[in-house]
Formats: C-alpha cells, structure tokens, sequence
C-alpha cells in the first residue's frame, strides 16, 4: 500500500504477482492507496513504462483505496512508508496483530525500509521502485515459503531459527 495507488503499490503489486507465480504460489495479491483521489485511474505512465521495460504488467491496474474488508481479506497488509503503515495501523482493526508491517521490513531487508515515492522524480527513481519490489518479492517468498507470515519466525533464507 502506498499514498495514492498509482506508483509504488501498483509496481509492487505486479512485481510479486509475477514472481510468485513464477516460483509456483498462487498468493492472491492486490494493491491499494490510503487516499482514494486517484480510484479508477491507471498507474502513472512512468511506472507502466518501467514495469514494461522490466517484464511486469500494470496496464489492467486501476487504482483502489483501503477498504475495511481488506482487513478481513489479506493476511498481509504491507506499507511502502511508514507514513502509509501509520495510517494502516490507525484504520486496523483490533485483531490485525502481527499481520501490518512495512513491506520491505517484512521481506526481511534491514534498510532501507522504506520504498522511496517516485512521484516527483524521473525514469530512475522508478526503476528504484522496481528493485526495492523485486526484494520484497524475494523476501517474502523465502520468509513464507516457511510456513509462517511473521518476519521474525524465519531468518533471511527463509528458514526457521
């Protein structure tokens, strides 16, 4: 999740959809924004630019805010910033504990532990959105793929301690 769900959330939405399905788990990933000023708008066309020149699709992504029923229907609810995981946890309800966290916290990468926003800045500051994604797409398949959503009952390869 991030501010308005048209840059960093929808690439980390469709960078974990394909490497999921690349390493054969059929996870159910969606995206959305605490704010809901962009709903039904496309991502920004410098994310679908960037996704597409790295092999992910944002074409079909309509931008969504938080629901409540999110809650209710995601193990994992993960923020791009802390400002984003504030808000998620000012929303959560009271037993969404242990499953809200910052994405790359919960990919298990020490820092940085925020996905910068590349709304204000070019081509390359997108393409550092696509990294930090494909590390959390990684991380969360070898921290999950132990059986457990907790970051902290698997190491970084994704074994249990």
């Amino acid at each position: 999740m991030c501010l308005g769900n048209i840059c960093r959330s929808p690439l980390l939405e469709a960078v974990a959809r394909a490497r999921f399905a690349r390493a054969g788990r059929d996870w159910h990933v969606a995206s959305c924004g605490t704010g809901g000023w962009h709903a039904g708008e496309g991502a920004d066309p410098r994310a679908v630019r960037i996704g597409q020149e790295r092999g992910y699709a944002l074409q079909a992504h309509r931008a969504r805010q938080l629901a409540a029923a999110d809650y209710q229907h995601f193990d994992l609810l993960l923020a791009a910033d802390a400002d984003n995981l504030a808000e998620l946890e000012r929303r959560a309800p009271r037993d969404s504990a242990g499953r809200v966290d910052l994405a790359l916290r919960r990919a298990g990468l020490a820092a940085p532990l925020e996905v910068p926003d590349p709304y204000y800045g070019g081509v390359r500051d997108f393409a550092r959105v696509v990294d930090l994604a494909e590390q959390v797409a990684d991380g969360l398949l070898r921290r999950l793929a132990c059986g457990h959503t907790a970051a902290s009952e698997c190491d970084a390869e994704g074994r249990r301690p």
